[in-house]
C-alpha cells in the first residue's frame, strides 16, 4: 500500500472498531492463559485524553501485549516493511498501526502520531527504534521527546519482558510475559513549536530511565554501570575506553603507582595505546585503591602467565556478585588450563565470560 495513503487512513479513520475489539476479545484470554500475561500499573494510564506509551521492544507481539493494558484502542508504530502487501496493510491499519521508517527521522510518522494525540488518542512508541534482543535495553531515540514537546501529551513508561524468544519460525512458544506501567510523566511545552533536538533527546533520556526502572524491577538484565579493568596494557586500556564510551563508569587498575599517576595526568596510554584519549569517566589507580563496592563487571586484561598471581591477590577483594570477563589470551601454564576455567576455580561460582578473537587494541 502507498505509505501516504496509509498515514492518511491512520489520521482520518484510525482502527476499525469491530475488527479491533473482536481481535482483542480473542487475544486477551489466549495471552493470559498461554503466556500467563500479567499487567501491573494499568491504573497509571489515563482513561481519556492523549497519552504516549513508551516501551522497550523485544518481539512482534509487544504492541498486542501492551494494548491489553488499555480499555481503549492503542495506535502503534510498525515498520514500513510490514505494509508491503495491501491485505497486510489493511489488517494493520484496522488494528491501529501506522508505518514508520526505522533508523531515520520519519517526519511523516511523527505527524501521524501528533494528529492522533491531538484528537485524544493513545499512541504506543518504541524509543529504541527497533527490536533489541537479548541483553539489556538499547538507547532511546529522540522521537518520544519530540512528540511530548509538540503535543504536551503525558508519557507512560512501560517495560515488557518475556517476549524475546516466544517465536521460533511459525511456532509460538509458551513463555511467561510481564508488563509493568509506571506513573505518567508530563513535560511543559515550549512557547514556539519548533523541534529542539537537544531538549527532545533529554526528555527521551528521562523517560527511558523510568522504563529502565520498570525493566529491572521485572528482572530484566541491567546495563553495565560500573566496571573495573585489571591491567593497563593496550588491551585493558582499549576495553576500558570502550566501556566508558558505552556509558559505564570505569576504574582502570595499573600495575604500579607510577603508571597510574602517568595515565591520570596524561589521559593517554603513550606506551601501549598512543593517540587514544581516556574518557572522563575512567579513573586510574592501583589495586589497593580500588573501591569494589557496587561493581557490575570485572575485566581481567592480564597475560595468561600472570593470571594465577593476579587471581590470588584479587580473590579476597572481588565480591561474589561481580561478573568477570576474561581478556587473557592463550592457555595458562603449566597445565594448559583455559583462563576462564582458572577464574571459575579460583573465584567460585559466578557468571564468567571470555572475549576471544582478534585482540588488536587500536
Amino acid at each position: 500500500m502507498d505509505l501516504d495513503r496509509a498515514h492518511q487512513i491512520a489520521r482520518d479513520r484510525g482502527p476499525i472498531p469491530i475488527v479491533y475489539w473482536i481481535v482483542r476479545a480473542i487475544l486477551q484470554p489466549f495471552f493470559r492463559g498461554y503466556f500467563r500475561l500479567s499487567r501491573v500499573g494499568r491504573e497509571h494510564i489515563p482513561a481519556h485524553g492523549p497519552v504516549l506509551l513508551a516501551a522497550n521492544h523485544r518481539s512482534f507481539s509487544d504492541p498486542f501485549m501492551i494494548g491489553l493494558c488499555l480499555r481503549r484502542p492503542l495506535h502503534f508504530v510498525a515498520k514500513v516493511e510490514l505494509f508491503d502487501k495491501r491485505w497486510k496493510a489493511w489488517i494493520l491499519l484496522a488494528l491501529g498501526a501506522f508505518p514508520i521508517r526505522r533508523g531515520e527521522a520519519d517526519d511523516e510518522a511523527m505527524e501521524t502520531a501528533r494528529v492522533i494525540l491531538e484528537r485524544g488518542g493513545a499512541v504506543g512508541i518504541f524509543p529504541e527504534g527497533t527490536r533489541t534482543r537479548p541483553g539489556p535495553l538499547g538507547e532511546p531515540k529522540r522521537g518520544v521527546g519530540r512528540l511530548a514537546l509538540e503535543t504536551g501529551a503525558p508519557i507512560v513508561p512501560v517495560a515488557i519482558i518475556g517476549t524475546e524468544d516466544i517465536r521460533r519460525g511459525w511456532w509460538i512458544r509458551p513463555r511467561r510475559v510481564k508488563v509493568r506501567c509506571g506513573r505518567a510523566l508530563t513535560f511543559p511545552r515550549p512557547l514556539d513549536r519548533e523541534p529542539r533536538h537537544a531538549l527532545a533527546q533529554e526528555i527521551a533520556n528521562r523517560v527511558w530511565s523510568c522504563v529502565s526502572l520498570q525493566w529491572e524491577y521485572l528482572g530484566g538484565l541491567p546495563p553495565i554501570r560500573r566496571a573495573v579493568v585489571v591491567g593497563a596494557g593496550s588491551w585493558g586500556t582499549a576495553v576500558a575506553t570502550l566501556l566508558a564510551r558505552g556509558g559505564s563508569s570505569v576504574q582502570l587498575i595499573a600495575r604500579t603507582a607510577e603508571q597510574a599517576n602517568e595515565l591520570a595526568v596524561l589521559r593517554t596510554n603513550v606506551g601501549y595505546l598512543p593517540g587514544v584519549t581516556l574518557p572522563d569517566s575512567i579513573s586510574v589507580a592501583t589495586a589497593d585503591a580500588i573501591d569494589w563496592s557496587e561493581i557490575d563487571l570485572a575485566c581481567l586484561a592480564v597475560p595468561s602467565q600472570a593470571l594465577p598471581a593476579a587471581l590470588d591477590s584479587l580473590a579476597p577483594r572481588i565480591p561474589d556478585s561481580v561478573c568477570v570477563l576474561v581478556l587473557s589470551k592463550g592457555l595458562v601454564a603449566p597445565d594448559g588450563a583455559a583462563p576462564s576455567e582458572l577464574v571459575r576455580s579460583r573465584l567460585g561460582a559466578r557468571p564468567v565470560a571470555c572475549l576471544g578473537g582478534p585482540a588488536h587494541a587500536a
